[in-house]
């Protein structure tokens, strides 16, 4: 089976391809990864952007995406947003 691992940072995206034997577990995938030497204790993984843990089975194919932790809740940074364009309208 063919599988991909991603680690997307800032400004790039890493990608490992490995070939793994059917009934390969994610976390096995990313041990056999260049990412195995990296802390992911605070990471959420995911397949095609669906939540999966690190006993998921993979399949042929499969995108293994490691997700960095967000800086900010996104609710929080949309009333950021909003209340920065507000007071931008009122100075005008």
């Amino acid at each position: 089976m063919r599988v991909e691992v991603v680690y997307a940072l800032p400004l790039q995206q890493e990608v490992c391809v490995l070939e793994v034997p059917a009934g390969t577990l994610v976390a096995q995938a990313i041990a056999l990864s260049s990412f195995a030497r990296r802390d992911l204790s605070n990471h959420t993984l995911a397949i095609f952007g669906r939540p999966a843990t690190l006993d998921t089975p993979l399949q042929d194919h499969d995108r293994i995406e490691i997700l960095r932790p967000l800086r900010v809740d996104p609710k929080v940074a949309r009333r950021r947003r909003q209340s920065h364009k507000q007071r931008g309208r009122r100075a005008a």
